[in-house]
């Protein structure tokens, strides 16, 4: 699956042209390299963006049909840090 098809369709990013601008301006990496939106991406890949607000880091636990359910949307990966945990850790 494409890694801006897998941030729309688990609702990391909102509309796929915004996952598509993201990948292409550097702000997403998938196992720590930089990646563009037509990267292949399977179950177990780590996918970092990086954004306003701080950080999120996700591994792709599974992969979406092509009519993912919003309940559905947050069953596709595991959150390992986020913003809010980087903050703290400032703090």
């Amino acid at each position: 699956m494409r890694l801006d098809l897998f941030l729309k369709r688990s609702r990391l990013i909102s509309r796929r042209t915004l996952a598509q601008q993201a990948c292409a301006a550097g702000a997403v990496s998938v196992n720590g390299q930089v990646s563009k939106g037509g990267k292949s991406i399977k179950v177990g890949d780590l996918i970092e963006c990086r954004q306003r607000l701080g950080t999120l880091r996700v591994k792709v636990a599974r992969l979406p049909g092509s009519d993912t359910r919003r309940i559905e949307a947050a069953s596709l990966y595991e959150v390992l840090a986020s913003a809010e945990v980087d903050r703290e850790q400032k703090g």
